[in-house]
């Protein structure tokens, strides 16, 4: 073989390595990322998860609370309305005895 010959073969060889070389660090980057997407993918399904049952958490809470607001308002409605009805027996209580003593006072005329 010639000289020009060993450096075309030469050549030929260190190409193919290159090719060779960025073909297997092409691989290893495929791999690194593969590998990257299937943690994100876990991770995206993870925080999915954890945002569901805060979400479901958050409803109960509130549900809670506004049944709690409820209830006291409720009391408070109702404790209204006995205070209220006392009032108004006491007045026609009051009224009743002062129709009585008109009715008695008139007799005695």
């Amino acid at each position: 073989m010639s000289d020009t010959q060993e450096k075309y073969v030469h050549s030929l060889k260190k190409i193919k390595q290159a090719e060779e070389k960025a073909r297997a660090e092409i691989e290893n980057h495929r791999k690194k990322i593969d590998e990257e997407l299937k943690n994100l993918e876990a991770d995206m399904e993870k925080a999915i998860a954890k945002s569901k049952t805060e979400g479901e958490k958050l409803v109960e809470s509130s549900i809670e609370q506004a049944r709690q607001k409820a209830t006291t308002e409720t009391e408070k409605i109702i404790k209204d309305a006995k205070d209220k009805a006392k009032n108004i027996t006491t007045q026609v209580n009051t009224q009743t005895a002062q129709e009585i003593m008109n009715i008695l006072l008139k007799g005695m005329d």
